[in-house]
């Protein structure tokens, strides 16, 4: 049986699945002089590089976005979800 390959590109996209080593997946999220998306260490896809500071923008903007969300449902889940509706059926 031929030993079928664990890294490579398929339509454009990679993927890797050989064994995750710990120096392998620091090395994939932290690779200085390159994009901002680099190739996941283990997997299918890109992931963020963490030596790009326009990651850090994006995990910035999603953390914010996250703590919005969950403050503002707590405020919003008060004392509106008790009260009865009132449903108005015209018959014309």
């Amino acid at each position: 049986m031929a030993d079928k390959p664990t890294s490579g590109e398929i339509l454009g996209v990679p993927y890797n699945f050989e064994r995750p080593s710990i120096g392998r997946m620091l090395s994939s999220y932290w690779q200085p002089g390159e994009g901002m998306l680099v190739e996941k260490p283990f997997g299918v896809g890109y992931t963020l590089n963490l030596a790009n500071w326009r990651s850090w923008v994006v995990v910035a903007v999603a953390g914010a976005l996250l703590w919005h969300q969950e403050t503002g449902t707590s405020e919003e889940t008060g004392d509106t979800a008790d009260e009865p509706v009132e449903v108005i059926v015209d018959d014309e």
